[in-house]
């Protein structure tokens, strides 16, 4: 049998991967472990019912997966719109931020606590920002990172936040601020002050009718009619590897046989520990141990079908509440109409996250859906009556997960990889990092090309966020055939180095936001003030907090007074917020623009030593 590259996996990565080098005139073989394609992507079908694997939105601000998208299914990609909410003590509140809607929803008291919080972080935050915790309660108070990031986020990922790296809220919440939530909600923007969309407030995003499975689905048609084939059902087991360099891939069938295919070049998205476990000869003993420290979340939905057309209009809703195990409900009528058979129902998906280890995990059917059902329930969403029919869908390692030691144990797997020069990682598994579909395809591309078009692209440069990392530029169509060189150019290391350490140390405060900050503050503080004397009465009420009205003009001890000595004392604080944090950049500003001048100085003189 000749060799010809194989591509393990066939989710988004993987398959992406396989239609880009049949576009570039080379073929391929595509194993799939499972008896379906599309990894997370796929739609599982349920006597007619269609659901997600979490529910995909498909977004991109890469033009070219846009076009891949198209390419694929035309007009069978919808437009749908986005709502979402948070549901937390009983209530429900708008996501993305609304300002009225987050005040009616925690009161007036929890609102005030949660400005002074988050004065409180943008004054003097945290200095040692490496994990989750402290990277959200930094940019967001810890008041607000409690009530809705805590519980959240350990019940997705089964650890502590303060266990969790900051690197995953790098690259999950990136644009996002509390600065960017009010201003989208004020002004009705889905952009950041710089000009970028931010990608967690896109209000409108492109669906499959029949669910994303119908894309991986229908691409995996269109490479078996280039003579691509996928072969499902096909577990790795063993990748043989000879003076750097894969030579053959051994995968078991579901009747037990043993399959070798061997291969010119290998690409893999199957998860980095497998991978590492699979290798012939055995990596050495530390890289071994590299890999088994990597961990995954396992993911189950219980699917509820309900008596009932219409339930509540989100697309989904994440549950804060920590009287319940449910992490998030998907209704997927609201993905697309087309994914519930009969329209007098609804159905619903419980998602759980979970270890394999968890007893839910091998809980019965019954069990599960009796658990989805109750929790369901207490949380006021059904009433269990209305439940007609149910089923449960487990998925493994569906999450990578970012605890303290990824980084270091996936730097000592990538160092071992780096040896072996005709295999390339794709996708969220094959790289341990939590892309979402449209990263992993481009990792996808990026490998295609390397291999078929003799390109330099870097495959981990995908979904990485960094201001001085090189990285080609995607073409803006997929018929464009140059591949742009690697820029050359980079700042001088010190410098860069200078000014990423002075960002850490003195990171911009928000203006916006703390001038609303600082305008709630004051205006809460001075009418809770006035109100307690009011009501404490006397003959004589508040007499030194009178004396407020010589510099607030139509403030008096009076309910009346109280109003208005409040909007004039939210004015003025929140200017002087505003200011406060102005001057406060501008010096930060001034002082870095010094420091760089000293260093390209300092540059110059000692030029001829670095020739």
């Amino acid at each position: 049998m000749n060799a010809s590259p194989v591509i393990i996996g066939g989710g988004p990565a993987g398959l992406t991967a396989a239609y880009e080098l049949s576009k570039l005139g080379m073929g391929s073989t595509v194993l799939e472990a499972d008896d379906q394609v599309g990894g997370l992507s796929r739609t599982v079908s349920y006597r007619g019912y269609r659901f997600d694997i979490g529910g995909h939105r498909f977004f991109s601000k890469v033009p070219l997966i846009n076009e891949v998208w198209r390419e694929i299914l035309g007009d069978q990609l919808l437009i749908r719109p986005r709502l979402s909410r948070i549901h937390y003590d009983g209530k429900f509140f708008d996501y993305p931020l609304k300002p009225l809607n987050a005040l009616l929803g925690l009161g007036p008291v929890e609102t005030l606590l949660v400005c002074l919080s988050y004065a409180r972080a943008q004054l003097s935050p945290a200095g040692d920002e490496t994990s989750f915790e402290s990277w959200v309660s930094n940019r967001f108070g810890t008041r607000l990172y409690e009530i809705f990031f805590k519980t959240y986020t350990e019940k997705v990922w089964g650890i502590p936040c303060s266990e969790i790296s900051a690197d995953w809220a790098a690259q999950r919440i990136k644009n996002l601020s509390l600065r960017e939530a009010v201003r989208n909600a004020l002004l009705s923007s889905a952009r950041a002050s710089d000009g970028q969309v931010i990608t967690s407030l896109i209000e409108r995003f492109q669906y499959p009718r029949l669910g994303p499975g119908m894309m991986w689905e229908q691409c995996e048609q269109l490479l078996a009619q280039r003579s691509v084939p996928t072969l499902r059902g096909l577990r790795v087991e063993r990748i043989r590897h000879e003076r750097g360099r894969v030579v053959a891939v051994f995968a078991r069938d579901n009747h037990g046989e043993l399959v070798e295919l061997p291969a010119s070049h290998c690409i893999s998205s199957m998860p980095i520990r497998e991978l590492i476990h699979a290798l012939d000869p055995a990596p050495p003993a530390e890289v071994l141990a590299a890999a088994a420290g990597l961990r995954y979340r396992d993911y189950l939905t219980v699917v509820l079908i309900l008596q009932r057309p219409e339930v509540f209009p989100d697309n989904w809703i994440y549950i804060h509440s920590p009287e319940v195990k449910l992490g998030r409900i998907q209704n997927y009528k609201n993905w697309s109409p087309e994914m519930v058979p009969d329209s007098s129902k609804t159905s619903l998906g419980l998602e759980y996250f979970l270890w394999e280890g968890d007893e839910e995990w091998t809980w019965s059917t019954e069990r599960l859906l009796e658990l989805g059902t109750r929790e369901c329930s207490r949380i006021g969403l059904i009433d269990p009556s209305e439940v007609d029919d149910g089923t449960i869908v487990r998925m493994q390692k569906a999450y990578p997960i970012y605890d303290q030691s990824y980084r270091r144990n996936l730097d000592t797997v990538r160092s071992y990889l780096g040896q072996i020069d005709n295999l390339q990682l794709i996708g969220r598994n094959g790289q341990h990092r939590y892309n979402n579909q449209d990263h992993s395809m481009l990792t996808g591309i990026y490998a295609a090309r390397n291999l078929a078009a003799g390109a330099n692209y870097d495959v981990w440069s995908v979904n990485v966020e960094e201001e001085y990392h090189e990285q080609a530029s995607l073409p803006a169509t997929s018929g464009d055939r140059l591949f742009p060189q690697r820029i050359a150019a980079v700042p001088d290391p010190a410098i860069a180095v200078s000014e990423r350490l002075l960002e850490e140390a003195f990171a911009p405060l928000d203006a916006v936001a703390l001038a609303a900050a600082f305008a709630v503050v004051a205006a809460f503080g001075l009418f809770l003030a006035t109100s307690a004397l009011l009501l404490k009465g006397g003959a004589l009420v508040g007499p030194n907090l009178a004396l407020l009205g010589q510099y607030l003009i139509g403030y008096s001890v009076s309910w009346q007074g109280a109003l208005i000595g409040s909007l004039e004392a939210a004015v003025v604080a929140g200017a002087a917020g505003y200011s406060v944090a102005r001057l406060r950049n501008w010096g930060v500003a001034a002082y870095a623009a010094l420091l760089r001048r000293r260093a390209e100085a300092e540059q110059r003189r000692n030029m001829l030593d670095q020739v």
